[in-house]
């Protein structure tokens, strides 16, 4: 008889492996693979170009077109530098709750999945289920892509896609799309007493900073004409700075990561555009004038598209029908939902967990919540079984 296991202790033996993106997921693969494949369930690997990771495909049911995609992502945030209060990959249970990396976001999802791989196994499907297990959600959905052009080539097409990212499963139609940016400023190193001889990346870095809080509060104030969203706009941030040498230095680089969240249906270009010039245009130019060495260069990092609210759309009725919800709800964060969704696979996120609770230390998810999880996908069961 091949192994069993409760959600409880699906999800211990998921949060046991650390998936930190920075780090392989391979172990955690590679349990899923046995697992699954000891039910008899055929399972694909579509690793990344250096080999150290993977997502996992594993289909059950008939090889025809329809049916769902069951979404999730293996890896989790860093703990490095948390207070927590237990180990963070061995989960711990207490005062109704699982306390873990990845309890929230979002293993708790792909553990009631597959701990009800023997029922899904047991009941004839008259469509198939998808489950796709995906890497490096957390730093820009880098590993979902490949996946999804591998399913669109090579799976007769999914009627739908479920991203089980927590909601405290309530159903989500839109969310924020994310644009993110790495600037690299280069200057000219001088004695911080000749402050006019040099230029000091690590101030012009402060000053581009600036600017971007300028373009964040233009933002806030033409709001969210829908008033679905909170915040209420299109958020401008930016949360590393890295530069300098010596305080009597003036720094040579200096390189900051900046993002913005924007509103679906609004473009995503122009706040982009509007700080290139004023680098490019107003700055730069002020710069090169003591140091034609200088420099000021803004990379792409990751575009994750804001998911879209459709009329009609399949996956967001099924979701609806299943949680008895008479409406969805919109978030800030991003998932792969808008990457499934310009794929033209409609998608909606319904998952166990609260976002409030994700990245932080002594992250944990409510058991009520996986036990509403095990209840929604049992009641997927039964309906992909009629």
């Amino acid at each position: 008889m091949p192994q069993t296991f409760t959600p409880r202790d699906m999800l211990s033996r998921l949060v046991s492996f650390d998936t930190t993106s920075r780090d392989s997921n391979l172990g955690l693969v590679a349990f899923v693979e046995d697992y699954v494949g000891a039910w008899g369930l055929k399972s694909r690997r579509i690793p990344n170009p250096e080999g150290t990771k993977a997502n996992l495909l594993i289909t059950i049911g008939p090889d025809i077109p329809g049916g769902a995609i069951l979404s999730g992502h293996t890896d989790v945030v860093p703990v490095d530098g948390q207070p927590w209060d237990t180990a963070p990959f061995n989960m711990v249970e207490r005062d109704g709750r699982y306390y873990g990396r990845g309890t929230s976001d979002m293993k708790a999802f792909s553990a009631v999945i597959l701990s009800l791989i023997p029922e899904f196994v047991a009941r004839p499907l008259r469509t198939p289920v998808h489950i796709a297990l995906s890497y490096d959600e957390e730093v820009g959905c880098l590993g979902v892509r490949p996946m999804i052009a591998d399913i669109v080539r090579s799976v007769p097409m999914p009627q739908l896609a479920i991203i089980g990212e927590p909601t405290n499963m309530k159903v989500v139609n839109a969310h924020k799309g994310i644009r993110s940016f790495r600037t690299t400023v280069t200057g000219r190193e001088a004695h911080s007493s000749q402050i006019d001889k040099g230029v000091n990346a690590v101030m012009v870095a402060a000053e581009l900073i600036m600017y971007l809080a300028k373009l964040g509060n233009d933002m806030r104030a033409k709001g969210d004409p829908t008033g679905r969203f909170d915040p209420p706009f299109t958020s401008v941030q930016s949360s590393t700075i890295e530069g300098g040498t010596a305080l009597n230095i003036l720094a040579r680089h200096c390189t900051f990561q900046w993002e913005f969240r924007y509103l679906p249906g609004t473009s995503h270009d122009d706040i982009f555009e509007a700080f290139d010039h004023h680098a490019r245009n107003v700055v730069l130019p002020r710069l090169k004038a003591i140091a034609p060495e200088a420099d000021i260069v803004t990379t792409v990092r990751s575009h994750v598209p804001a998911l879209v609210a459709r009329e009609g759309c399949p996956a967001e009725a099924l979701a609806r029908q299943l949680t008895g919800a008479n409406h969805a709800e919109a978030v800030s964060y991003g998932t792969e939902a808008g990457l499934f969704q310009e794929a033209g696979i409609p998608s909606v996120i319904c998952g166990p967990g609260d976002i409030r609770e994700a990245h932080k230390p002594n992250e944990y998810i409510e058991i009520t919540q996986v036990a509403a999880c095990e209840t929604f996908i049992r009641k997927l069961i039964t309906q992909l079984s009629l």
